[in-house]
């Protein structure tokens, strides 16, 4: 993935983001307080995040240091199969932090070693506080529903919010025709 993409993709998602806590509708804030326990959010979320990391573990090599990357995948894939039955509680933001993390690796990986460009830190730097909140809730899951619980019910901070990632995403894909 190149520089540009990767800065103006991430840049469209933090606007996408923000567009909609600005927007601040009704039904939006209702789906979003109910997104941390959504089975069918589950299902998308950690689905896709399972299918993506059990297509990176079967495609490792041994430079990865697995032997038998095929066990290693079938192991995993148990795994992803008994979190459905064994773990269903916030199994959406989970899945979306291991998204996040898969996203964030080839995010990271187009700005690497690209010093000539400063202007990658508008997307670097807040990437990184973005890993470290996908590990955060990734552990503590409930925190995002306390979140959301807490910013939707009075409209001037979804608003604040939203248009503050609004305007950085917006900031961060102008910042990618720069390169």
């Amino acid at each position: 993935m190149s520089l540009f993409l990767a800065t103006l993709l991430f840049g469209l998602a933090l606007a996408a983001v923000g567009l909609v806590l600005a927007a601040n509708r009704p039904a939006l804030n209702s789906s979003l307080l109910a997104f941390p326990r959504s089975g069918t959010a589950s299902i998308v979320l950690f689905g896709g995040a399972s299918l993506w990391f059990l297509w990176i573990t079967w495609h490792s090599s041994p430079a990865d240091n697995f032997e038998h990357p095929g066990l290693l995948t079938i192991a995993f894939a148990v795994i992803a199969a008994l979190s459905f039955k064994c773990v269903p509680d916030f199994l959406a933001v989970r899945g979306l932090c291991v998204l996040v993390l898969l996203a964030a690796w080839h995010l990271r990986a187009a700005a690497y070693m690209e010093y000539a460009h400063p202007q990658r830190l508008l997307m670097v730097a807040p990437l990184f506080l973005l890993i470290m909140a996908a590990i955060w809730l990734g552990v503590q899951p409930y925190r995002l529903r306390d979140f959301l619980a807490w910013i939707l019910p009075r409209p001037g901070r979804a608003r604040a919010i939203g248009g503050g990632l609004l305007a950085y995403g917006l900031l961060v894909s102008a910042a990618a025709f720069t390169y």
